[in-house]
């Protein structure tokens, strides 16, 4: 199934049009670098089998105990700040917070908070319970990436994740690899859907959001895919070019919801095309706040929007 995409053209064309993507960008964005890991072995497993299925199962049930509590029960408080305090002993500054979770897309999500007087840089992680028990070379791959963004440590990562699939509840033969990027320079995607969830769906959207890949030197373009949601990875992918000063959040946000929707309406056939955008889809749009205003802002600034 191919992800809906929401498409800026150029000027001379209709500047709200929706298209689907090309086939290539089917799958989530792979994180891996194209040159080879040279200092930090390849592909291993957290642990033996029967210890991680024994440890698995006492997290997949502190996770359940805790979605119905204040705060972590003492087992997963324990094995987050285990994995905090190794994941920080690779870092040179900075602090850290770890929160495990059984999330079936969406393997790690990292948010990094700028500093704040004399508070230090502060990196907000959420992991799935395979790195509870991760090895040093693991969770020094995850320091680097988590502060520094490492290409290499990327892919650590991803063959890591990939030789660990069996530890994803409900996963089926397709698995691809997805390390999420929600911080960005100017708008947090992570708070932006949050916020979303809570004011317009009841908290009933389950997507992951992440920024797309940061692109080579700016440049005019003819088009820009804004904003695009893979039906089964459940991923929505925001476009870097509206991670600018000029961009306002109720723009980045009504993006977003845009993407969310596609959650909610299902692809219809019609007239033996495939109807992204339905009647029932673009009333459901309008009920964004600032959904007028955002148009308008868009039209205006389309220009600034394809130079990136």
């Amino acid at each position: 199934m191919r992800p809906a995409a929401f498409v800026a053209l150029a000027p001379e064309h209709d500047p709200l049009l929706f298209v689907p993507p090309v086939t290539a960008e089917t799958s989530p964005l792979p994180m891996r670098p194209v040159a080879p890991c040279t200092d930090i072995p390849a592909p291993r497993r957290a642990a033996a089998d029967s210890d991680v299925a024994g440890q698995t199962a006492l997290l997949v049930e502190a996770l359940r105990k805790g979605r119905r509590a204040t705060s972590p029960p003492p087992e997963l408080a324990a094995a987050q700040q285990s994995l905090e305090r190794r994941v920080r002993a690779h870092m040179e500054r900075g602090s850290v917070r770890v929160t495990l979770t059984d999330n079936r897309y969406t393997m790690i999500s990292v948010r990094r908070l700028p500093p704040r007087g004399n508070r230090d840089r502060h990196y907000d992680v959420r992991l799935h319970l395979m790195f509870a028990d991760a090895d040093p070379v693991i969770t020094r791959a995850l320091a680097r990436y988590v502060a520094d963004n490492d290409r290499d440590a990327s892919r650590v990562l991803g063959d890591f994740i990939d030789a660990n699939q069996g530890q994803v509840k409900g996963r089926a033969r397709r698995a691809p690899t997805t390390i999420i990027v929600t911080s960005g320079d100017h708008h947090d995607l992570r708070a932006i859907y949050d916020s979303l969830n809570e004011r317009y769906f009841d908290n009933k959207i389950d997507a992951s959001i992440t920024w797309g890949p940061r692109t080579g030197r700016p440049r005019r373009r003819n088009s820009i895919k804004m904003g695009s949601y893979s039906v089964e990875d459940r991923l929505i992918r925001i476009h870097r070019s509206l991670d600018r000063a000029f961009v306002p959040r109720f723009f980045v946000e009504w993006i977003v919801f845009h993407e969310m929707l596609h959650q909610v309406h299902d692809i219809k056939v019609k007239n033996g095309r495939r109807e992204f955008h339905s009647k029932a889809f673009m009333a459901d749009e309008a009920r964004f706040d600032r959904y007028d205003e955002s148009r308008a802002w868009e039209r205006k600034h389309l220009d600034a929007l394809l130079t990136y």
